[in-house]
Formats: C-alpha cells, structure tokens, sequence
C-alpha cells in the first residue's frame, strides 16, 4: 500500500482517531459506487449514505476535506452541484486493490519469494518512512534491518508501487526459493506476526458469521443490507494486505485467513447487489 500523502492504500487509510474511521468509509463509498457513476458523486449523496451508517453531515464533511487536503479526492460541480471525484492516483491504487480483495490469490509453496533491499541516506528520511509504510501495505515481511519479504505473486505488484511512488532508486528487488538455513515456517512466524492476524479473522467472523446466515435466507432488505455492506467490505480489505497471501503449508493448521476468506465471499455475494441497489437510488435522487 501507499504513502497516505499521495494516495490511499486499499487496506486502510487515516491514521487514528475519527478520521480513522470515516476515511476508509468514504473511501469505500467512492471506491463502490462513484466509479461506475462517472467518478463522482454529489456531497449530498454522501451525506445522506453516511447518515445511513449513523454518521453525522458536519463529521462527514469535515472527513472529505481532509481527504481532499491529502490528494485522495478533488472538488467538481456537475450541473451545479458540489461532489467529489477520486484522483487519478486514487483511481489506480483502487485498481490494483480490487484484485486483491475480491480474487485472494495465495501463493503455493512453489511460487518462491520476493526479497526487497533497501537503503537510503539519512538526509533523506523521508524516503525511509515511505519505503517503510509502502512495503509494510503491500504485506512484506521483515527478515532484517532494510531486508523484506514477500510471497513471490507480489512481484508486479510491489514493482509498480514503487515506481508510482518514486522510490526505485532506493530498492533492489530479488525473487527466488529458501534454499537453507532452519525451518522456514518459524522463520515466517518470526516475519509475520501471525497471532494477531488469526485474532483479526476471528473477530471477523464472529462479528458477520450470523449476518451471513440471515443473508443467505434474503432476509436483509437493501438499506440494511448498505449499512451492513458497506462497513463490513472496510473492514475486511485491509485483511489481504496484512496476510498478503502466504502459502498454507507455511502457516498454522486450521487457518482461520482462509474461513474468513469464504465468508467474506458469501457476504460479497449476496450483500454486494441489494446494497448497490439501495446506494444508487440515493444516489440518483440526490441533487
């Protein structure tokens, strides 16, 4: 994922506080609907989604500007109405994020790794963080000081990151296999923090285990269905970076990414359309 001031990772995006809640929200909203709507929606649609999620107007409008402020997105009026568009840098992020989020590629044993080596002068710190912040988006692993790694499936992905944020002159990227020495799913273990990822998926599902079953019997009526959707897809995109698809032979028995994974894909399934439905009907009646 990115640097926060160019554009925002697909993952996550604010850095505590408030913000770190609507950021990703809006984020999401325009990610969802406004890509398919011309790459715009109106700041009375927003509003008026946002209030569906229990959102108050000055907090929604005050999260925007922030966004605006960082890139994220920019102002246009269309036949006199005040929206919002997302910034073409915005726009490709989203791009790449879809592919991960919504296809969870997950690297086979025999798919090798990723090795990033870096180093950058101290007059330039700058570049360090954003690095650092870059690599750690895109689910790197870190074996040593400025040595990080990866399932060898993000090579394209982690090659046109850093070309976009400028930081090629800085990097060596390697791939090939683990050749010795130890036990390589220790050494995993040592690279990712492994425990917090299994508490995050199973604070996943626990919190959407049972909206699945209701949703599965149709029971979930299209603003409810918005309401549970669209909070849910934010929660769960940042999922995939953090388990940036490790092989599942390297990773505990039972793995809870891969349950929370098919749930997400229920939820994706029979959420994604009655929510989209109701999105645009105020979208579309919305000055």
């Amino acid at each position: 994922m990115t640097a926060e001031a160019d554009s925002p990772s697909p993952a996550a995006v604010g850095t505590g506080g408030r913000d770190s809640r609507l950021g990703p929200l809006i984020i999401s909203l325009f990610a969802l609907y406004a890509r398919r709507e011309h790459n715009w929606l109106s700041v009375a649609s927003v509003i008026r989604l946002m209030a569906d999620l229990g959102v108050e107007g000055q907090a929604v409008r005050s999260a925007v500007s922030r966004l605006k402020r960082r890139g994220v997105l920019h102002g246009e009026r269309h036949e006199g109405a005040a929206g919002y568009a997302l910034s073409a840098g915005t726009l490709e992020v989203l791009e790449e994020g879809d592919v991960r989020i919504f296809e969870r590629h997950r690297a086979a044993a025999g798919d090798g790794w990723l090795v990033v080596v870096f180093s950058v002068p101290e007059s330039e710190r700058d570049k360090r963080h954003a690095l650092r912040t870059a690599l750690t988006r895109l689910g790197f692993g870190t074996a040593a000081p400025g040595v990080w790694v990866a399932p060898g499936i993000l090579a394209d992905e982690t090659r046109r990151t850093l070309r976009r944020l400028e930081l090629t002159p800085y990097v060596d990227i390697f791939t090939g296999d683990h050749f010795a020495f130890g036990d390589l799913a220790a050494k995993v273990r040592e690279w990712w923090d492994l425990d917090e990822l299994t508490a995050l998926y199973a604070d996943f599902l626990d919190r959407y285990r049972q909206v699945s079953e209701r949703a599965a019997r149709g029971a979930i009526p299209p603003r409810e269905a918005f309401g549970i959707y669209l909070p849910m897809l934010t929660e769960w995109r940042r999922l995939p970076y953090r388990d940036p698809g490790l092989p599942l032979t390297l990773l505990p028995p039972g793995w809870k990414g891969e349950t929370a994974g098919a749930l997400f894909e229920e939820l994706d399934k029979t959420l994604s359309e009655p929510a989209r439905e109701h999105a645009l009907a105020v979208i579309r009646t919305t000055p």
